[in-house]
């Protein structure tokens, strides 16, 4: 069990660790590459302007993902000890699901309806996002949905 603990701690401070390498990674470049001019219409601008929230509100829920632990039992392509984002997203795009009701809990399971696995899962969400606000957690679900 302390060694089951253990490697839980190790790869969560891994999650940590690579993420900020990520975000030095990609301010690099953007501080490197010089200010342009463009002359575009309102329409690209409007573009833009959506593209550019929709990636913040992915990093967002990315960070959040972190910070709340999610990221402890949900990898990204693999199950760990929760289903991998993949098969969350696969079963919630199937099943027609609501990922942010889920989360609020005001709806069922419909991945891992596991009783134990369920437990666990009601726990975390218990104690780390209950608290967050709709915005918060429709972040999470766009990280989630971006996981491909």
């Amino acid at each position: 069990m302390k060694k089951s603990v253990l490697v839980l701690g190790l790869a969560a401070l891994f999650f940590v660790s690579c993420g900020e390498k990520k975000k030095e990674e990609k301010m690099k470049p953007m501080m490197q590459q010089p200010m342009m001019q463009h002359n575009t219409t309102t329409e690209t601008k409007e573009a833009d302007t959506t593209s550019d929230m929709a990636d913040s509100n992915v990093e967002l829920g990315k960070k959040l993902f972190t910070e709340k632990t999610c990221a402890t039992c949900h990898n990204p392509t693999m199950k760990v000890i929760g289903p991998s984002i993949k098969e969350i997203n696969r079963i919630y795009s199937e099943k027609n699901g609501d990922i942010v009701k889920f989360l609020k809990e005001e709806s069922k399971p419909i991945v891992d309806t596991d009783p134990g696995q369920v437990a666990i899962m009601k726990a975390n969400l218990d104690g780390f996002v209950k608290n967050l606000s709709g915005d918060e957690l429709d972040a999470i679900a766009a990280y989630m949905r971006s996981v491909k």
